[in-house]
């Protein structure tokens, strides 16, 4: 039996979101963020959608090597760096570009004795204050990797925001000053902007831009929807209507009994639950797409399913095709109705729900 929750992958948009990227820092080089299994939309199969990407970016050195096992020839950027010399070996093994965030990293390059030098990006911390080399020791650590034989000759210094997700909020502007009055005097390649960098501050754009949630058609912005900057969304989870029932006013539904019926009604029980990565922390009113209407989420959500109140939709019939997000329904909409993050919810999508594409 076909599983009924789904995800619908749109290689298309991924190209439009591209092309976003690119005609909002024109000058820059992209190297497109996939890590976290490409937001939750299949690594391999957002590299190979976004194959005129300059390089890709991921976390963990597995997926680095998923991606070189899959075929993928462009540059890629490990962005949590190695940790010790075995993982230094498998960099080197598969050709892979690492971020150098710790002296200790700094040892280990200098200890090791590999055939060819690595392609190095220098993290500096301007205010995230979670990984990268602190500003007044920028100067030693860049020196001691340019001395040494196994990093390649042209390094890059980086840095990341922690909140350019507010358009308002003025420490993006300071970490920015911070970045470029520490890196003033070195002549070497840039990277510090991310996707709400390159839509909001086109002075960070430089060398090197490093889109993540954009381009998979989602707003970068705390307040922002996907509409607002011409972003089209990739995934769109959707579902079935597996039954449609008939209950009296007063009624308790679901887990707990928290949401009661307040007259005679109609409602429908649509196939997902949090065991597929719909959030339970979802609150009632939390609109779901039938036949192209909203209809609001009731009840506690549980681990297979879902109830939508079909007061409003009286033609609804079992089998119907019910959008959780995606297409007609931002996913960033979804996120503040669970008092989360968009990106959490791409990244929980289960193994339970069934991937397919359209091109």
């Amino acid at each position: 039996m076909t599983r009924a929750a789904t995800a619908t992958i749109d290689l298309q948009a991924f190209q439009h979101n591209l092309q976003r990227v690119r005609e909002s820092a024109a000058s820059s080089r992209v190297i497109s963020v996939i890590k976290a299994n490409g937001y939750g939309h299949g690594m391999v199969r957002v590299a190979q959608a976004l194959h005129s990407s300059d390089a890709f970016a991921v976390a963990k050195i597995e997926e680095a090597v998923t991606l070189r096992e899959a075929g993928i020839a462009q540059p890629i950027l490990l962005l949590e760096g190695f940790v010790d010399a075995a993982e230094l070996e498998i960099v080197q093994q598969h050709a892979i570009s690492v971020v150098v965030h710790h002296q200790s990293q700094i040892e280990l390059l200098e200890q090791a004795r590999l055939q060819r030098p690595l392609n190095v990006w220098l993290k500096l911390d301007t205010g995230m204050h979670r990984l990268g080399i602190a500003a007044d020791q920028l100067d030693a650590c860049f020196f001691r990797l340019q001395a040494s034989p196994n990093v390649a000759e042209s390094m890059v210094i980086m840095s990341h925001f922690a909140n350019a997700d507010d358009r308002n909020d003025p420490r993006t502007e300071v970490q920015l000053k911070r970045f470029f009055d520490a890196t003033a005097d070195y002549d070497s390649l840039q990277s510090i902007a991310n996707s709400a960098a390159i839509l909001a501050h086109h002075q960070s754009h430089e060398a090197w831009v490093r889109p993540g949630i954009m381009l998979y058609g989602v707003s970068p912005f705390i307040d922002g929807s996907a509409v607002d900057d011409n972003l089209k969304p990739v995934m769109t989870l959707s579902s079935k209507l597996i039954a449609i029932n008939h209950y009296k006013k007063g009624n308790a539904l679901g887990y707990g009994g928290s949401w009661r019926c307040p007259e005679d009604m109609v409602v429908g029980v649509v196939a997902i639950g949090y065991g597929d990565g719909y959030p339970r922390a979802a609150r009632p009113g939390t609109p779901v797409l039938i036949h192209g209407q909203r209809v609001p989420l009731i009840a506690r959500v549980s681990m297979d399913m879902i109830c939508v109140d079909l007061r409003e939709l009286p033609e609804a019939t079992i089998g119907d095709h019910a959008v959780l997000w995606g297409g007609g329904l931002p996913v960033e909409e979804i996120a503040r109705c669970a008092n989360t993050i968009p990106y959490e919810l791409l990244c929980r999508v289960t193994q339970r729900v069934q991937f397919s594409e359209i091109e």
